[in-house]
C-alpha cells in the first residue's frame, strides 16, 4: 500500500510537523458522460481544522465529498483519512468518519433513538455505551420529546439532527456534513454549531459543505472555494477573504453576478 502523501501546500494553514492531514486528495476526477464533475483536485484538510467547501451549484462540491467519503468511486486520484486510503482500506477508513450526505437516506422505518442505536451498534460498539451516548445526543439536539416517533414522521429539519446524530455517536476522527444546516431552524442551527465547535476544540476535524458565506466565515477556519470541479482557493477564513468578506471574494472568485440586468419592467417608478 503506498504511503500517505506529504502536505501539498493547497490547505493553506499549517499542519503541525509529523501530523498527518485529516483528509488528503490528489489528483480526484470524475466524468459523467461528457460533462466532467471534478478536475483533478489536490487539496489537504489539516488535523483539527473546521473547513468550508463551499462553491455555487453544480461546482462539484458533493461529488468531491461522496469520492473522499467512499461513497462514489473516483475515475482518478487517491484520497487519505488520516493516513489510511480510503479505496484500499475501506473498512479501517470508514471506522475514522462520521458521515452526513446531502439527500441522506435513513432507515426512517426506525423510531429516531432505535435509528441512532443501530448506528452505534453497528459500529461494533458496547450497548451500553451506546445507550449512554443516543441519550446525551438527543438531549443535546433536543429530539428527547421525538425519541420514540418514526423518522419518516421527523420534519426535515429533524431528520437532518438524527442523521448528525447517527454521524457522531461513535465519535469519529473526522466529521464530513454536506449541507448540514439546510432545512433547520435558527436554534437548532445555534446547538449545531455549539456541538461541532466542541467537537472541533477537542481534536476532531469537521467539513462541511455550505452555501452560507456569512455562516462559513463565522464557523470555519479554513475554507476551499470551488467552481467547475476546480479548487479556485483554498486556505484559512483570512488569507482566503483578504480584505473582503467571504461572499464578496467568493463572487469575485467564481463571476456569473449579473444585477438585475435586463429586468427595467420591474422599476415600479
Amino acid at each position: 500500500m503506498p504511503p500517505a502523501p506529504e502536505p501539498s501546500g493547497r490547505s493553506g494553514g499549517s499542519q503541525a510537523p509529523g501530523v498527518r492531514p485529516a483528509l488528503a486528495l490528489r489528483g480526484l476526477a470524475k466524468r459523467f458522460g461528457d460533462r466532467i464533475a471534478v478536475n483533478g483536485i489536490d487539496l489537504d484538510v489539516p488535523t483539527g481544522s473546521f473547513y468550508g467547501l463551499v462553491g455555487p451549484n453544480g461546482a462539484g462540491k458533493t461529488t468531491t465529498l461522496s469520492m473522499a467519503t467512499g461513497l462514489l468511486r473516483p475515475d482518478y486520484g487517491q484520497i487519505w483519512v488520516h493516513g489510511v486510503d480510503v479505496w484500499r482500506a475501506p473498512l479501517e477508513a470508514k471506522k475514522l468518519m462520521g458521515i452526513l450526505p446531502d439527500g441522506v437516506r435513513l432507515f426512517d422505518r426506525l423510531t429516531g433513538e432505535q435509528l441512532v442505536t443501530y448506528a452505534g451498534l453497528l459500529r461494533g460498539m458496547d450497548r451500553e455505551e451506546v445507550a449512554v451516548r443516543v441519550s446525551d445526543l438527543l438531549e443535546a439536539l433536543d429530539l428527547v420529546e421525538d425519541a420514540g416517533t418514526l423518522v419518516v414522521d421527523y420534519s426535515a429539519g429533524m431528520t437532518k439532527k438524527i442523521a448528525l446524530a447517527s454521524a457522531l455517536v461513535h465519535a469519529p476522527r473526522l466529521l464530513v456534513l454536506d449541507e448540514p444546516f439546510e432545512s433547520v431552524d435558527p436554534v437548532s442551527a445555534a446547538n449545531i454549531r455549539d456541538i461541532l465547535a466542541t467537537y472541533a476544540s477537542g481534536g476532531g476535524t469537521v467539513i462541511v459543505s455550505s452555501h452560507v458565506m456569512d455562516l462559513v466565515q463565522r464557523m470555519c477556519d479554513h475554507v476551499a472555494v470551488i467552481a467547475a470541479g476546480t479548487v479556485l482557493a483554498a486556505g484559512t477564513v483570512d488569507d482566503v477573504r483578504g480584505d473582503a468578506t467571504l461572499e464578496d471574494r467568493f463572487v469575485e472568485l467564481v463571476g456569473g453576478r449579473n444585477p438585475g440586468a435586463g429586468l427595467a419592467w420591474l422599476r415600479t417608478s
